[in-house]
């Protein structure tokens, strides 16, 4: 009766290490690869306008209200307009492109797709802005002492993704990088230089006479 008792105590035991240790392996890093678990994620917001428009493109009145709300957008680099047009009208796409010019932005090609028709006499001015953000950071989930697999720690990486997310000036770059079509911008490309080139030397007035004599 004594050997049995002992035998379910230590079964007992053994069961409640192996739960126990199997617990732990729960805190244990699953991911193999070097590849940090989370992930930058950009998602895109259109904003848009209607304004009204005529033969001759906006008028003065509507030119303010539209500049307004660009200043109200606080518009940025990073920041795309479009236009959306059913008339295609070259004078329409010049005003938007005079006001946009003021905040030192362009205006790109085919506006993506909103919500809602632009009613005949109107024109639907489109700002695309992009945020981007690490879902889940920080992550201390796996705090398993334990790592029979080597693998790396779910935290790993969400510093300097996040502080990616935050500081990159497009976050759109982060999907799909900086695009150029190659051209060279002359008169920004030559600023250093013509500047270097204008510059009068420091000798041309002749050297500045200097009186040893003097702080006696």
């Amino acid at each position: 009766m004594r050997t049995n008792i002992t035998r379910k105590a230590l079964t007992g035991a053994l069961t409640l290490g192996l739960a126990l240790g199997l617990s732990a392996c729960g805190g244990m890093p699953s991911n193999r690869s070097l590849e940090s678990t989370h992930q930058a994620v950009v998602t895109t917001s259109n904003y848009t306008l209607d304004v009204a428009s005529g033969p001759g493109g906006m008028s003065v009145p509507e030119q303010r209200r539209l500049s307004g709300w660009f200043e109200a957008m606080d518009l940025k680099y990073g920041d795309r307009i479009y236009i959306d047009d059913p008339m295609k009208s070259v004078a329409n796409r010049a005003s938007v492109e005079a006001v946009a010019g003021r905040y030192g932005m362009l205006v790109g090609g085919d506006a993506p797709v909103t919500p809602g028709d632009v009613r005949p006499g109107t024109v639907r001015v489109v700002v695309t802005r992009s945020s981007a953000f690490v879902p889940g950071c920080p992550d201390w989930s796996n705090n398993s002492d334990t790592n029979l697999g080597n693998g790396t720690n779910a935290n790993y990486g969400c510093a300097v993704n996040s502080n990616m997310a935050a500081m990159v000036a497009d976050p759109s770059h982060l999907v799909h990088g900086a695009s150029s079509d190659g051209s060279t911008v002359v008169m920004s490309s030559t600023k250093a230089i013509d500047s270097y080139r204008a510059t009068p030397p420091t000798g041309e007035k002749g050297l500045k006479e200097q009186s040893s004599q003097g702080g006696k």
